[in-house]
């Protein structure tokens, strides 16, 4: 299966006649864990998920301007509100799917602090804060969230260098180009470039919930439902827990 970062309209490609085939527009935070949980299901129905990956406010825009998903999995439940305002997801398929957490995050290795002694502006010098899009992006938008709780945003905020999406503001602090960075809990566990300075206290952002939708305009609407079924089922949410997504409300 292969699987690339683009914009989703760019992985639609042809399928062979009669081929079990879905479209899936799902969270960049969600990269690893989904494209092993849809390898595995490829592998015991036959049924193929071609996966695209993007910041959820990327994919739900193509979705608004008709790009042919079958299955929307969005980083927060703000942007499926949206798409479900809209008339644009299967609202009866609407399911909680995942939980996750949110981690401030350093080049390896890394000593670790605590929320009580959090001092951004000491920790980054001259440095540059590394967060997903605040103004769109569910990563940047918790991210500024436990920032305000914490007391730290205002004397931050210039400091912020804002990626595409969380893999994007990953990859800036993997590579050095920035020395912290905020991002979920399970992508900090994918990255073996960088270490959890601190986690971020519940409570001092919204709970973070991956919410997942069958479109309203999907191709093969039971397929992509029992494809989703099955992501709720024990067996993938074990692949899940294993890349450190929890279960809602968990």
């Amino acid at each position: 299966m292969s699987v690339r970062f683009a914009l989703a309209a760019a992985l639609l490609v042809a399928s062979p006649v009669g081929a079990q085939t879905i479209t899936v527009f799902a969270a960049a935070s969600l990269a690893d864990a989904l494209t092993e949980a849809a390898a595995r299901y490829e592998d015991e129905t036959g049924t193929e998920a071609t996966l695209a990956f993007a910041g959820s406010s990327a994919l739900a825009r193509q979705i608004q301007q008709g790009a042919p998903a079958d299955l929307f999995i969005s980083a927060n439940t703000d942007w499926m509100d949206t798409l479900a305002a809209e008339g644009l997801i299967a609202s009866e398929t609407r399911i909680d799917l995942l939980g996750n957490s949110l981690v401030l995050i350093a080049p390896a290795p890394a000593e670790p602090i605590t929320p009580d002694a959090l001092d951004l502006p000491a920790l980054l010098g001259n440095g540059r804060l590394a967060m997903a899009l605040l103004d769109a992006v569910p990563a940047g938008i918790y991210g500024q969230a436990a920032l305000e709780s914490l007391g730290q945003w205002e004397a931050v905020q210039g400091q912020v260098a804002q990626g595409d999406n969380v893999r994007a503001a990953l990859a800036f602090v993997a590579t050095g180009a920035a020395p912290l960075g905020i991002v979920y809990g399970t992508d900090a566990a994918a990255e073996p470039r960088v270490s959890v300075v601190m986690t971020f206290p519940e409570g001092s952002y919204p709970a973070i919930r991956y919410p997942a939708a069958v479109t309203a305009d999907a191709a093969q609407p039971e397929a992509v439902g029992a494809f989703l079924d099955w992501l709720a089922s024990a067996p993938a949410q074990a692949i899940f827990a294993r890349h450190g997504f929890s279960r809602p409300g968990a």
